[in-house]
């Protein structure tokens, strides 16, 4: 019985958080690939794709409306269907600059209003769809068959980001190179995505179980239901303001992750950007192969060896190498910005130690919005932790391509290596309040 649970989970779960992952990266890491390729200039382009992290930011807004209305299985497949006509929409509705205008990298953002329109679309649908799809897998099987699947779905939603900037933008820059344009090249890499991402959409549809628990909250008692819930609500958002040290986990949660926030939006430009304007002039599907596959391989790798190194550590140890696998990574674009080597194998290894140090140095901002949560309401308060988990990146981003442009490239790093010291600040003041024994796997055992 167990095995034939277990198999009808397979089913369904990997394919599930395939499908999170893929609007998250087409919103937020291909648009601005997209946006590049098709001229956009880098301010533009940074400030309208930063602008897109919004839905992930507020999502804690509307979370509670969705754990009450309808069930977590119908928000699931309305919202990929929605997505699904999002992506056709887009398919059908690339603008076509000509071609000197993208070469002169003047084609005005205006230009992609409707795209944005079907990118703010998918966006809310994507963030409403995460909330639906976490709530779903928590009701949908066992508590004790949970544990094993987390590393499952984190595996494909990893693969969804290796599908997404790898793969899409591999073959976009195929077709480019065989046929000289850009925005043909860009409707049929999104026809693919659409037509996959609406077979997905229908196969769950179809394939997602029908779990007892998961049943809407709503009652006859409506109006007393909306009044009990608005009342958690605001309680949820007071207590967590109330939390000893709230302020400083606010401006380590805002602030941790400032050099990767402003790296991140011009990583992908200056790969793509002719040398002449500061960059390395590479091709689009080197792109995908260099940033989009390596870079996320090496990304998750850091993950995963970061994950362990805390486990063994526990947060307060892990706190400052970890730091520090956040920020001098960060230094190979620098040299990267100086030298403007052409050698795809030097630039992979800058990309993978880079993602790689990034990753590493994730976890223990993950560990700490854990620990910032315990209490009362901490699957609830966790949530809030992630929308500033959210705004510490659209904030530095919006401005990342206009300062870029002011910058220049080579300037534009070494400004990147000095907030840097953002990073060693925040955490200088966090380990000081940060448990001993938070997040050692020995520690259950230490205090029994």
């Amino acid at each position: 019985m167990k095995s034939t649970k277990n198999l009808s989970y397979w089913t369904w779960i990997p394919t599930l958080y395939f499908a999170e992952g893929i609007p998250y990266f087409i919103v937020n890491n291909i648009s601005v690939t997209m946006f590049t390729k098709m001229g956009v200039p880098n301010g533009e382009m940074a400030l309208f794709t930063s602008l897109l992290y919004l839905p992930w930011t507020i999502k804690p807004l509307w979370s509670p409306f969705v754990d009450i209305i309808k069930t977590k299985r119908w928000w699931i497949t309305i919202m990929q269907l929605l997505i699904s006509a999002a992506f056709i929409l887009l398919t059908l509705s690339i603008p076509h600059p000509d071609a000197a205008t993208i070469k002169a990298g003047t084609t005005p953002i205006s230009l992609f209003t409707f795209t944005l329109i079907l990118f703010i679309i998918t966006a809310f649908a994507s963030a409403t769809h995460d909330i639906a799809a976490d709530g779903f897998y928590m009701l949908a099987m066992p508590e004790n068959e949970q544990s094993f699947f987390i590393g499952i779905r984190s595996t494909f939603y990893r693969l969804s980001s290796i599908f997404g900037q790898g793969v899409l933008v591999y073959i976009a820059g195929k077709l480019e190179r065989q046929s000289g344009n850009i925005p043909m090249s860009w409707e049929i890499t999104m026809g693919i995505l659409a037509v996959l991402f609406t077979a997905l959409a229908l196969y769950h549809t179809f394939i997602l179980p029908h779990p007892a628990a998961d049943a809407p909250h709503i009652t006859d008692d409506t109006s007393n239901k909306a009044k009990e819930v608005m009342k958690e609500f605001n309680r949820t958002f007071a207590t967590y303001f109330k939390k000893p040290g709230v302020w400083l986990a606010i401006v380590f949660m805002l602030l941790y992750r400032l050099p990767e926030a402003f790296l991140l939006k011009m990583v992908n430009p200056f790969l793509l950007d002719s040398t002449k304007s500061g960059g390395l002039g590479l091709a689009t599907d080197d792109v995908g192969i260099i940033y989009g596959t390596i870079g996320v391989l090496f990304l998750t790798i850091g993950g995963i060896i970061g994950g362990i190194a805390a486990s063994r550590w526990g947060l307060k140890k892990a706190l400052w190498p970890m730091a520090a696998s956040m920020t001098f990574p960060c230094a190979t674009f620098v040299f990267l910005g100086m030298s403007h080597t052409t050698n795809l194998v030097i630039i992979s290894a800058c990309v993978a130690f880079e993602q790689f140090g990034y990753g590493f140095g994730f976890t223990a901002y993950m560990l700490y919005m854990m620990y910032f949560s315990e209490g009362e309401f901490t699957t609830a308060h966790y949530a809030i932790c992630t929308a500033f988990m959210a705004l510490s990146m659209m904030i530095p981003g919006m401005f990342a391509g206009y300062i870029q442009e002011w910058m220049g490239y080579k300037e534009f790093f070494w400004m990147v290596m000095i907030c840097c010291m953002a990073t060693v600040a925040v955490t200088f003041f966090v380990k000081k309040k940060v448990d001993e024994n938070y997040g050692r796997k020995d520690n259950h055992k230490t205090n029994n």
